[in-house]
């Protein structure tokens, strides 16, 4: 008999990071584009994280293939479907739209296309799916406004909040505050990537110039005590995607992640996978990695309900699911 697995809430997977091998040669054959492989143990191989810039690499050569409004569909419908398998009800996936236009797409294109994806997922796996749009650290002022205002466009169509990406060395919060001021009198939250390698400059920036409603990582925070009791004061959820931080040495080992002394402080940590398919990882690994750190299936679920930034009807029911299932008692997961 297999164990039904606990419900889940994921709050932080970018959706081309989430792409498998096989997708992946199935997308790229349809647009005509050349990987470095076509064997899916071949492509699995290089997909096996290396480093930092080894990632980027693998995330280059992911998103080139992945270029019409077929396959930001897709890519949203195969996660859910995966994903929903390790018992995820909600999911709220990040894509980066100014990348795919410089791959060709039009700004709706891309927005039509991962918006219809989440609708499919939904009608497919009766996965709840929101989506946030993602700033790419590095990219011109102009797609940096434009993601911001095409996210309050199609904020009916499931986006909820706008996200800031990529290199956080060199690329500090502030400079993006007007972009989040777009988003914010949209209706938007903000869900920026803070906190995974630099320490508290990049969290302060991130929650005083883009009133962060949630940090994605926010792992730093332990660096300084007055920010980890202000964090946890306000409720800020942190996004942490144990394996993730391992993969990317922002932490040495799992037994050195600093999971613990953020629970210790009273800070609601959610539980994500970050890029799957490129870290080697899966949601079930990562609730798994972080029970041994000491978070309870049960709480990384309620910390996922409080970060959820969907409508009150959809929190209702993830609060009933919460409510309704027989969670472990004696050990943490």
């Amino acid at each position: 008999m297999v164990d039904t697995p606990t419900p889940k809430i994921e709050l932080h997977v970018h959706l081309e990071g989430a792409v498998r091998p096989a997708a992946l040669i199935e997308i790229a054959d349809r647009n005509g584009v050349e990987l470095p492989a076509r064997d899916v143990d071949a492509l699995a191989e290089l997909y096996r994280f290396r480093d930092f810039d080894h990632f980027i690499e693998l995330w280059m050569m992911t998103t080139h293939a992945i270029q019409t409004e077929v396959d930001f569909r897709q890519v949203v419908v195969s996660y859910a479907q995966e994903a929903v398998g390790y018992g995820a009800v909600y999911i709220e996936g990040i894509f980066t739209p100014a990348e795919r236009i410089s791959g060709g797409a039009s700004w709706d294109e891309v927005f039509t296309g991962f918006c219809d994806g989440a609708q499919e997922a939904r009608e497919i796996t009766g996965v709840e799916v929101r989506l946030t749009p993602d700033i790419p650290r590095g990219f011109p002022v102009e797609a940096t406004m434009e993601t911001a205002r095409y996210s309050v466009k199609y904020r009916d169509r499931g986006i909820v909040a706008l996200g800031l990406g990529g290199r956080e060395s060199g690329f500090p919060p502030e400079p993006f505050a007007a972009a989040f001021r777009i988003a914010r009198d949209g209706g938007l939250g903000s869900v920026p990537h803070a906190g995974e390698t630099e320490g508290v400059a990049s969290i302060r920036g991130a929650i005083d110039a883009l009133g962060a409603d949630r940090l994605r990582h926010g792992v730093r925070a332990t660096d300084d005590p007055a920010l980890l009791d202000e964090i946890a004061a306000r409720g800020i959820v942190c996004d942490v995607c144990p394996i993730s931080n391992v993969r990317t040495r922002a932490v040495a080992t799992i037994e050195d992640h600093p999971l613990p002394a953020l629970l210790a402080a009273g800070v609601l940590c959610s539980i994500s996978t970050d890029d799957p398919a490129m870290f080697d990882t899966d949601l079930g690994r990562e609730y798994e990695a972080a029970a041994r750190l000491g978070l309870t299936h049960h709480d990384a679920y309620g910390a996922g309900l409080a970060g959820a930034l969907c409508d009150d009807d959809t929190k209702a029911a993830l609060e009933r699911i919460g409510a309704a299932f027989p969670w472990p008692e004696a050990t943490p997961g």
